[in-house]
């Protein structure tokens, strides 16, 4: 099982410097990975009456693609993940570039998690159609890896259309592992046709368990092998329990989980330094 850390995102603050010393050490105490979250705006929650989602205009996101290129010349081994990039809201041919770019700059060291989101303030805004986003992401996946793997696109489906066009350079990975998130059924049976890779959102428990073998239990309905699709689980720091992320990264290893990232948000750290102690922690705990 391969460890890595999410990029304390809402927390780590705007100073580059920051950003370069948690990234770096992140690298230099042995962690695989790291896992970046995607928002383009958030909504002011005061104007919008009844407002549950976990985000709004006060929490502060950094713009992955943007950030990875940033973080290809501070890095050297790190493989930098989104989970997930709301592809739904996006151009498809637009994330195609950024991503073959970052992976270029970073030597194939980009794995592409995708999303379709919830936040219909942010498709509004973007001028994206947030009501058929799941339906057509299907799409999407297919014209990223065209994109990826030929020298020039012929493609015409119900939402895209490429007329003898491709991108230059191509990237390393050819195509760049993509990766699903959400867990209501349709992506489920997403993740078991086409995906990679899931990042699972919810305990390692029985009903975890059961979620888990629906989803390879669709995989092989579509004649894949379920082993074949990695899974990425998370722990959170908050609480300060090694006993409990010793249970819980054990319960994930047995449940076939192929990564997995700690987060060290929501658990009172207040500076960039704070949270590299943080994942020292984790690491001597977990043996990361």
């Amino acid at each position: 099982m391969q460890f890595g850390v999410v990029f304390p995102q809402t927390e780590i603050g705007a100073s580059p410097s920051g950003i370069k010393d948690y990234v770096q050490a992140t690298e230099d105490l042995g962690y695989a990975h790291l896992l970046t979250y995607d928002h383009v705006l958030g909504a002011d929650a005061r104007q919008y009456p009844g407002w549950n989602g976990p985000y709004t205009h006060n929490d502060l996101f950094h713009e992955p693609f943007v950030l990875f290129g940033y973080l290809a010349a501070l890095t050297h081994r790190l493989e930098l993940v989104s989970g997930v990039v709301i592809l739904g809201q996006r151009q498809t041919a637009l994330v195609a570039k950024q991503a073959a770019e970052v992976d270029v700059l970073t030597g194939g060291r980009l794995r592409l998690g995708v999303g379709i989101g919830w936040n219909y303030v942010e498709y509004e805004a973007l001028g994206a159609n947030f009501h058929d986003r799941g339906r057509r992401s299907e799409e999407q996946i297919t014209v990223l890896r065209a994109l990826w793997t030929q020298d020039v696109v012929d493609f015409k489906g119900h939402w895209h259309r490429i007329t003898h066009a491709g991108l230059n350079p191509l990237p390393v990975q050819r195509p760049i592992p993509i990766w699903l998130g959400g867990r209501a059924e349709a992506v489920l049976r997403r993740v078991g046709r086409l995906a990679d890779g899931w990042f699972p959102q919810f305990a390692p428990d029985k009903a975890g368990e059961e979620t888990l073998n629906r989803m390879r239990g669709y995989a092989r309905e579509a004649g894949r092998d379920p082993a074949t699709i990695g899974i990425e689980a998370r722990i959170n720091f908050a609480g300060g329990d090694p006993e409990r992320w010793m249970r819980e990264a054990e319960a994930w290893r047995k449940l076939g989980a192929t990564h997995l990232s700690v987060n060290t948000m929501k658990a009172g750290l207040r500076s960039p330094d704070d949270h590299i102690e943080a994942i020292r922690q984790l690491k001597e705990v977990l043996g990361a």
